[in-house]
């Protein structure tokens, strides 16, 4: 139901039901329902046992990724000065869909240029110099996932302040 394992099974038995287990995990970090399984998976419990205590969660609300991706992509939307598509990328990593992790996207793409925009700036002011290529500042910026117009425009304002100072 939520992916195959074909490596890293475990030979003995866990001594805690899955479900004790899963519990556990959840009151330290918030998971998704593919990556608690995973985990799960991990620690040696069968398929239908981790499958099981998925669904029990589920159905106490303790589990619901249609909650958690949005809460994780605001946070990570406001808090932190990753680009959007790198946003997106830690969200699937972690186990979200990628159709659910789409949806958080807001709608205003004028809102999120600008945001793209001034995270890209923050993160050339706070780890490059004034100094350096152009180019190599650009591909930097590529590399993290901003959008194209942000980063043209970005690394232009960078690079016009110091000519102004």
């Amino acid at each position: 139901m939520w992916g195959k394992r074909s490596y890293g099974q475990a030979g003995r038995k866990p001594v805690k039901p899955a479900l004790a287990a899963a519990v556990d995990m959840l009151a330290r970090q918030e998971y998704s329902e593919n990556r608690l399984f995973e985990k799960l998976l991990d620690k040696g419990y069968a398929e239908e046992e981790a499958s099981a205590a998925i669904a029990r969660l589920q159905e106490k609300h303790y589990l619901n990724d249609a909650e958690s991706c949005p809460r994780r992509f605001d946070y990570l939307y406001t808090d932190s000065s990753y680009s959007v598509r790198q946003i997106c990328e830690k969200l699937k990593q972690k186990g979200y869909p990628s159709s659910l992790v789409k949806s958080c996207i807001p709608d205003d793409r004028e809102a999120v240029n600008e945001r793209e925009y001034e995270k890209a700036l923050r993160v050339l002011e706070s780890k490059y110099k004034r100094s350096q290529d152009k180019q190599k500042l650009m591909a930097a910026l590529f590399r993290r996932g901003y959008q194209s117009s942000a980063v043209y425009r970005a690394v232009n304002d960078f690079l016009t302040d110091i000519e102004e100072a």
